[in-house]
């Protein structure tokens, strides 16, 4: 199937197969006579696996990682838990961070009278750090 067809089914973006292809997370395709890129049925299966992982936040990187892992036969169930136990305790972190700027983001709301006066709490914890004002 071509690209655009591999997209469809996958998911995956044309544009992104092709990045993955550049960067070398999936074999470039190979070409049919009219130079148009051709996807098997294994080609899918690792697109679909692909956009899985990204969707459960996995990094490229990771996701390198995960496809050898899910290639190598003789690989270990713990060497693929230990990835995935690393992305939890790294969305765990992220979660905690996102909840300490929505605590933030709350607590000048909640002090912002947003009314038509200039004074507001946001604009003065935004510049608490700035040493300059506005650019003109």
């Amino acid at each position: 199937m071509n690209i655009g067809a591999a997209a469809e089914v996958t998911g995956v973006p044309a544009k992104t197969i092709r990045y993955y292809e550049s960067i070398g997370l999936i074999p470039p395709a190979t070409r049919a006579e009219n130079g148009y890129r051709h996807y098997t049925g294994i080609d899918i299966d690792t697109l679909k696996f692909i956009q899985r992982a990204r969707r459960l936040g996995f990094s490229v990187k990771d996701v390198g990682g995960l496809l050898a892992l899910w290639q190598d036969q003789d690989r270990t169930s713990a060497s693929v838990k230990a990835l995935a136990l690393k992305h939890i305790s790294d969305v765990e972190q992220r979660i905690h961070e996102l909840d300490s700027i929505r605590r933030t983001l709350i607590d000048l709301t909640d002090r912002c009278h947003g009314n038509d006066r200039p004074h507001c709490p946001i604009l003065e914890e935004f510049a608490q750090g700035s040493d300059k004002g506005p650019k003109d």
